[in-house]
């Protein structure tokens, strides 16, 4: 590592090597070079006169890329394509008239991103199907444990702690069925020409537009596409970028919500994150457990999020058959998006896989919350013994603000139950009220409801997606 240089986070800290070599230089032009052979082979294969030698001298320097002198040939002509035209002709000199024939810098550039960004597509779905297998077992082991559900934060009706990671699962399971459909819409370009006519083409193949109608189908196929954009400018429609990160951003938004839940449980020390044996939550104070790996979740999503403005202004910005201003900020934009959500996706997956749940600290609270809840219930027992109605719920309404105050101002604990076996109108002894405090009555269907979505949607979801889980996260710091 150099130290008197920037070095991006994205890959000092946070995302996977699997992912950083995806968008990696050595990555990157290999695929040029298998995208020169596909396109040599398939102008032969049409007719050109190009020799099957050749072919096979692409064939033999496809991976050992020549960097040095790309480099410098870049430095004279300031051309990244035309420098590694250059290269590969050095290392292949009889095929070296045939590299790039009739296509534009685009042909490679950008089927190559294409290609990477279909791959990298790969790497984040497997990741998500990882996370969503964690939080199932997080659910089924808790989908009975009754909990206080909130309502813009303050105390609601109770739910489970299963049901909560459901609403977690659900969105990230939004986010598969975009990717899914993002990632299977995904075309080449093929090789289109300066300005998408293929007018070099034309004239290559001498007018024949039925066989220049096969060179992007042939191209396709040999890349492992089904297809390439049927029309085009001189790129692909940067739209593309924009939905792929698009994607992306939802992602990073599940993930957030995720993280901001999981940080709010850990100050209620109900749930707590991973926390490892000699890690050092504050540098000042020495007994804190911080949720870092929650709050980095948040800080990389809201990077993401905003990243995707990047691809959106530059679709809407790009002039006729196309504009420039798209290549630095590209270069930057999208393989940073897919670094961060690569990062992301590693710190759920270790989150979700090692969340600490305190089901006493979780009842206490849920205990100090639940007469206020029960009291519907307390009023139709009331009314059972033949109290009224509408005298009942006034005089609980009373009762209630009282025990409220006492909490509130004077910080003592909730006495409903006390207050309400102290009123002749109830007819209720204060055993009798506590009996009535069975958590598990007031989660209405949350523990069925868990389990049915486990049943019907992720259970189903993870059996068809077995071959890629059982995945670890490795956190860097």
């Amino acid at each position: 590592m150099e130290n008197d240089r920037y070095q991006s986070p994205l890959s000092e800290r946070y995302a996977s090597k699997e992912m950083q070599y995806v968008f990696s230089p050595e990555k990157k032009f290999r695929t040029w070079r298998r995208l020169w052979i596909a396109l040599a082979e398939t102008e032969k294969e049409l007719g050109l006169p190009i020799t099957e030698e050749q072919i096979a001298e692409l064939k033999a320097h496809k991976d050992d890329i020549n960097f040095e002198d790309a480099k410098a040939r870049e430095k004279e002509v300031r051309h990244d394509v035309m420098s590694h035209v250059y290269a590969y002709g050095l290392q292949c000199p009889k095929a070296k008239g045939i590299i790039h024939l009739g296509a534009t810098s685009c042909f490679v550039g950008d089927n190559t991103d294409i290609i990477l960004m279909h791959e990298a597509l790969g790497i984040v779905r497997n990741k998500l199907v990882n996370v969503i297998a964690k939080m199932a077992d997080f659910a089924e082991e808790y989908k009975d444990l009754p909990t206080l559900a909130f309502t813009h934060f303050q105390p609601a009706q109770p739910t489970t702690v299963g049901k909560r990671a459901t609403l977690w699962m659900q969105e990230f399971m939004m986010d598969v069925d975009d990717l899914d459909y993002v990632r299977g819409s995904l075309k080449l370009l093929g090789s289109k020409g300066t300005t998408g006519t293929q007018a070099s083409f034309l004239e290559l193949f001498e007018g024949k537009h039925d066989v220049i109608d096969k060179i992007d189908p042939m191209i396709a196929e040999k890349m492992g596409f089904a297809a390439c954009y049927p029309v085009s400018g001189q790129t692909y429609s940067r739209k593309v970028d924009a939905r792929v990160l698009n994607v992306l951003a939802g992602i990073a938004q599940s993930a957030h919500k995720f993280s901001n839940d999981i940080r709010l449980l850990q100050h209620l020390k109900e749930v707590e994150e991973p926390f490892e044996k000699h890690q050092i939550g504050s540098s000042a104070m020495a007994y804190k457990r911080n949720p870092m790996r929650s709050e980095r979740i948040a800080s990389l999503s809201r990077y993401v999020m905003t990243d995707a403005l990047n691809p959106a202004i530059t679709s809407a910005t790009q002039w006729f058959e196309r504009t420039l201003d798209d290549s630095a900020n590209k270069r930057l934009s999208v393989p940073e998006a897919f670094l961060a959500v690569d990062g992301i996706l590693d710190l759920c997956l270790n989150v979700s896989d090692g969340l600490k749940v305190y089901d006493k600290v979780i009842l206490k609270h849920l205990m100090a919350e639940l007469p206020f809840m029960a009291t519907e219930n307390i009023m139709m027992d009331a009314v059972k013994k033949g109290g009224d109605r509408q005298e009942l719920h006034e005089k609980i309404r009373v009762l209630s603000m009282e025990a409220g105050r006492n909490v509130k101002e004077e910080g003592k604990d909730n006495n409903l139950l006390e207050l309400i076996a102290a009123d002749e109108t109830f007819q209720l002894t204060l055993e009798e009220l506590k009996a009535s405090m069975d958590p598990a009555k007031y989660v209405g269907r949350a523990p069925y409801q868990t389990e049915k979505y486990l049943e019907d949607v992720i259970r189903p979801f993870l059996k068809a997606n077995e071959d890629v889980m059982g995945m670890t996260a490795q956190i860097n710091v």
